[in-house]
């Protein structure tokens, strides 16, 4: 696991290398620009980019590393454009002197010029760039940009630029990963420690590429903090794998029994059920509606379809539940929603099952959530259960607005894993896992997983790999990533356009292989 801070962590840290160890703040920041230095260079040179360097500095801390980033740049022989905002009378003391020394620097040396913001006139200068840098205001900026950094920042986001953020895109609120103007970086460099808000909501679209650049602090400092979210790493899905001993059999070996699907949406109930097979679960059952099981059938040939009467409504009902009493029973996991439809009469057998709590473990998702929205999730005993919603499901579900969602989306994962005692596994880009204080962040994925059936299949895999062993949040942990990572395989062969959710199952034990091997090379 990564473990990611929040900006008074960072602050504190920095303050206490100041205070405690005796480390001058312009140390630190020169410790920082030539990270920035080391590691723009270094993109650049892949990308091969060449050409002016643009760098746009605010009046604080952010806007020094900028000064000192320009002054490294143009020992290198570089053309430099720097454009800065306020009188220098304003700036923060390390920041000035940094502005200082580039200044007396372009008096001797052509290649630097630095000019003053008046006006967007001003900011012409940037189009003669490769590269823009953002260090106007990193951590120290919080709600909605005033004047001139709002006006800056449309600007920069209209240029076709490469597009460097100092530590944190300006705008983003590093704590909660929401923005209220946008400025969309092609890479942040994040100094000292990586900060929570640049993997979550806006952050983790804005931010673009992620690198983090140290500032001379010894890393132990930042032992001294609690540490409550944290990025998974490849490491985590591997090591959480389900272990296959060699006695097993296929109902020792992990037993799903999913209910889902109806006669309007049968293939969400194929998804489910086949993914719990493709993670490696040794028996999978399907509820399903008698009177439209003929599709099912063609399409789940491994999968045991058992079918309850539906006196030809294609759904279930709650009388129906007695009748899968003994497979809820025998599952090692029930998954229940997908598909399922909201007819009354389906949403309180979805609660029956929750009330009676005759299962082992149950995973929850799609309509299987409708009967708990606008907090009537408080009614019931919903302690180590898993909810799988995504972003809107999640709104509806806690009744906030998906937009007031966005500006605080760990705080609200929080208090809902707080209140009901569950697991929720909030499903987007990325997905995010909350469990009672702990927050891990997906960290594989793309785009191409927007398309119907994802979530089905991620609800099987979750189901399949929770049946084969006792923890819960670790299979949790391998399903979110191992969904993604064959994703990201899938690209590779198709494009994001290209593959379906029938793929991510199929390509799934692959996405499995994938990572056994690269570890298999590692530790050989």
């Amino acid at each position: 696991m990564i473990p990611l801070y929040s900006t008074s962590q960072i602050r504190e840290a920095d303050a206490y290398a100041i205070d405690a160890m005796g480390m001058p703040g312009i140390l630190l920041m020169e410790n920082a620009s030539l990270e920035l230095f080391r590691i723009i260079s270094e993109q650049m040179q892949q990308m091969e980019i060449t050409g002016r360097i643009g760098i746009i500095c605010g009046r604080g801390n952010n806007g020094g590393d900028g000064f000192a980033l320009a002054r490294h740049f143009a020992n290198k022989g570089m053309k430099i454009s720097v454009i800065y905002i306020g009188d220098p009378d304003g700036m923060s003391p390390d920041c000035r002197l940094n502005y200082e020394i580039l200044k007396n620097i372009s008096a001797i040396n052509k290649n630097i010029s630095i000019t003053k913001y008046r006006s967007e006139k001003t900011l012409a200068e940037l189009k003669k760039c490769s590269v823009v840098v953002d260090a106007l205001l990193g951590s120290g900026g919080s709600g909605s940009l005033k004047k001139p950094f709002a006006e800056i920042v449309n600007y920069i986001n209209r240029l076709k630029k490469f597009k460097v953020s100092v530590d944190i895109p300006t705008g983003l609120d590093a704590d909660r990963g929401y923005a209220f103007n946008k400025l969309r970086a092609d890479l942040t460099v994040t100094l000292g420690e990586l900060k929570k808000g640049l993997f979550i909501g806006d952050g983790y679209e804005l931010c673009g590429v992620v690198k983090k650049g140290g500032i001379g602090i010894d890393p132990s400092i930042y032992d001294r903090y609690s540490i409550s979210e944290y990025l998974i790493e490849p490491e985590d899905a591997f090591s959480y794998l389900p272990e296959k001993s060699k006695s097993i059999n296929k109902y020792s070996s992990g037993k799903v029994f999913t209910v889902a699907g109806s006669g309007k949406y049968p293939g969400a109930a194929v998804m489910t059920s086949k993914g719990a097979l493709k993670a490696g679960a040794g028996a999978s059952v399907l509820a399903f509606p008698l009177s439209s099981a003929e599709f099912v059938h063609k399409e789940v040939a491994e999968v045991v379809v058992e079918h309850y009467s539906d006196k030809k409504k294609g759904c279930l009902s709650v009388e129906n539940i007695s009748e899968l009493e003994n497979r809820i029973k025998w599952a090692d996991v029930v998954s229940i929603g997908p598909g399922l439809g909201r007819a009354d009469s389906t949403l309180e057998a979805v609660i029956k099952v929750v009330k009676e709590r005759n299962f082992s473990k149950l995973v929850i998702d799609a309509d299987g959530l409708y009967p708990f929205n606008a907090k009537k999730y408080l009614n019931f005993n919903l302690k180590n259960i898993v909810l799988t919603p995504h972003m809107g499901e999640f709104s509806s579900l806690i009744g906030v607005s998906i937009n007031e969602l966005k500006k605080d989306i760990i705080r609200y994962g929080k208090e809902f894993v707080k209140e009901t005692g569950s697991y929720l596994v909030l499903k987007g880009a990325p997905t995010i896992i909350f469990r009672k204080d702990e927050v891990f962040i997906n960290t594989a994925g793309n785009p191409g997983m927007a398309k119907f059936g994802t979530g089905d299949v991620l609800t099987g895999i979750i189901s399949g790999f929770m049946s084969q062993q006792r923890n819960i949040l670790k299979a949790l942990i391998a399903s979110v990533y191992l969904h993604s990572l064959t994703a990201d395989l899938l690209k590779i062969k198709y494009t994001e356009y290209g593959y379906t959710a029938e793929n991510i199952i199929e390509y799934f034990p692959s996405g499995i292989k994938f990572l056994k091997d690269t570890f298999a090379l590692r530790t050989n």
